[in-house]
Parts: C-alpha cells; structure tokens; sequence
C-alpha cells in the first residue's frame, strides 16, 4: 500500500464507525486491547487501531483484534498520514528518557493538527508531577512542582496537549497515575525486592506511597475517553492510605516472604541507586473523588491488599 494512502479509507472520520487510536500499546496498552476485545463481543465499542513501532508485533495485534499502524513517535515524518483517522486517542507513550521536554507528544500534536482531530484524548501522565508533598493529601487542583526531569517532561506533556484541547476542540483529559502494579506485569510486584531484602526506610523516615493496579488504570482510561470532562485532570489511584514500608510489610505477609530490613534516610543513601531514593524523597496521598463522581468508576481493586492476592 503506497505511504500516502489512507489504510481506512477516503471517508472523513466523523463519517466512520468510531475509532480509538491507542499510541503507546505497551502493558497498560494491551490491557485496553483486551477489554475493548470483550466489548466489541458483545457489538460495542470503537474499532481500535494502535501505533505501531516494532512490525514484529503486528501479528500479535491483529490477533488481539486491533489494526497496527505503522509509526514512530521519533520520526514525525512517519505520523502524518494518520491524523484525521481516529474519533478517540489513547496517549500510552512515555516522554524520551533525557531533556525538559517531551518531543514525542510535541510530534503527536503536531500531526493531529494536520486534519481533524480527535473528538476526545487522554493522556496517561503521572503524580510525580506534584514532587514531594510532604505527607499531604493532595486533589487536582493542586500546583505542579516537578522536581526531576521525569516529571518535568509530564508536566511539558500535559501543557501541550491542554493547548490542543482549547485551541482544537478535543475533549482533553489528563489520567495521573501512581506507581503501577499486577503479578501478571513485568516487575509489576514488589516480590523481587522482597526476594533481594532491599532496605525500606523506618518508620520516622518513610513516606506515603500511591497505587493502581493495572487493570484498573486500563478501565480508567475507557472511562476517561467516553465520560472524562474537557480540560480535566483524575487521579487515577486507588484507596490505599499506605507508608512505603508498610506496603512492603504487607506484601511480605502475604507471599510468606521475610519483611525487608528497615534502615535511616541517611544509610538508604549509601546503599540505594538513585533512581529508587528520588521515589523515597516524596511523600503524598491522593484523593480520588472525581475519579468517582465524575467517571463512575468502581475499582476492581480497591486496595493494594486486594490488588497483590489477586
């Protein structure tokens, strides 16, 4: 099929059956895939389509009942025959590991804004946006005040495509989960740092941690896509009111596992990489109310205890 073509026909989308575009169809991704597989069963739901980098997975897909695009965040040349294709977009992607900014979102909007776009989008971004929080419980409305270039290159996503929203008409919804868990998720447990006994902080040093298991962050973004205002943000957490240490404590009881070694701020230092300290430096607790009221979405999982016995 030459690259010009339209892979779904000549139609303009609002003339099509509703179609969600899923980019970034990693773990979270496939989960969507497989739920709106069930759907589309039972004669519901869009026809999905994903962006596809790897064409080894192309079979894999269409076996899942999507229809692989080929694309590539990186290469923005490769993304301009798809605007104007899908009625719904599910941003999945991460930003690129280096840099304040997101070029990646930057190379989706400016494709979508080459025809139509969208009626609705959500982005998955993540609460790490708020940065340390010093124990608080924290709603949307709070100020952003990332403090690692992770989460400074969310926030650089979250403005652009709120921009898209109000200068496109796109329905935009913002989707700020916590760390995400599933026994069925590569490292989607807390049973291989149990296994390896690495250190979590004392009790007078510890901070709140948030989750979502990861079927139910996927049923959050379906929510978020039909029901999510325009413009909005959802904390798409769980009820879980847990210190770090002791969501570790109760994982280890529940795999019959010995609880990890309890250690001072100033030796997790000494003996944690970086990566797993600027977790341990920020301590928030998030209040999940619109998520709710405003999707009508009750948690498969409520709480991590249900989550990690599931």
């Amino acid at each position: 099929m030459p690259s010009n073509q339209n892979p779904l026909g000549a139609l303009p989308a609002r003339f099509r059956r509703p179609r969600l575009l899923i980019v970034g169809c990693g773990d979270v991704g496939q989960r969507v895939l497989r739920q709106q597989a069930r759907a589309l069963q039972h004669g519901r739901g869009p026809r999905v389509l994903v962006l596809l980098r790897e064409p080894a997975r192309a079979a894999q897909l269409r076996a899942a009942g999507a229809v692989p695009l080929a694309g590539d965040l990186d290469a923005p040349a490769t993304l301009a025959r798809f605007a104007g294709l899908a009625t719904q977009l599910l941003h999945l992607a991460p930003p690129p590991a280096r840099g304040a900014h997101d070029t990646r979102t930057r190379a989706l909007v400016q494709a979508l804004r080459r025809r139509s776009a969208p009626r609705a989008l959500v982005y998955v971004s993540t609460t790490g946006v708020y940065g340390d929080c010093a124990g608080q419980w924290v709603d949307e409305s709070r100020p952003v005040a990332p403090a690692t270039a992770r989460a400074q290159r969310r926030v650089d996503a979250e403005d652009m495509l709120r921009l898209l929203g109000r200068s496109g008409g796109v329905r935009t919804s913002v989707l700020r989960a916590p760390g995400i868990y599933a026994a069925d998720r590569a490292g989607g447990t807390p049973q291989g740092r149990l296994l390896r006994a690495t250190p979590v902080l004392r009790a007078e040093d510890d901070v709140y941690t948030n989750h979502i298991h990861a079927d139910d962050l996927a049923r959050a973004c379906l929510a978020a896509l039909w029901r999510g205002r325009a413009l909005r943000t959802y904390h798409a957490s769980d009820a879980s009111d847990l210190k770090m240490g002791d969501y570790f404590d109760l994982a280890a009881d529940l795999y019959g596992l010995p609880r990890p070694p309890r250690v001072a701020r100033a030796q997790a230092a000494e003996v944690l990489p970086a990566t797993l300290l600027s977790f341990m430096g920020e301590s928030r607790r998030l209040r999940t109310v619109r998520l709710a009221r405003e999707l009508r979405l009750v948690l498969r999982y409520p709480t991590v205890a249900e989550g990690l016995r599931g």
